[in-house]
């Protein structure tokens, strides 16, 4: 092998490395981002629970409100009604 040969292997494993450096920056980069919006997306998905749980705890109350209204009334005007 001669030092033209032995130069030009050299170069190509350089300009290999580089590439792979740079393939590897670019994963990182992905991956950092990806990682990013999945932890966005978990902190959507635990407010949107959050706010399920209100709305059902908050409907649950207003059954029970209407539930007691609805016996009071029918207590109260039974005699009127039956």
């Amino acid at each position: 092998m001669t030092d033209a040969q032995g130069d030009e292997i050299r170069q190509l494993l350089r300009e290999i490395r580089d590439v792979q450096r740079e393939q590897l920056a670019e994963y990182r980069r992905v991956t950092e981002r990806s990682l990013e919006l999945q932890q966005r997306a978990v902190g959507r998905q635990e407010r949107l629970g959050q706010l399920y749980r209100h709305m059902v705890l908050a409907g649950g109350i207003l059954v029970v409100l209407l539930l007691f209204l609805l016996v009071y009334l029918l207590v109260r005007w039974s005699s009127h009604l039956f």
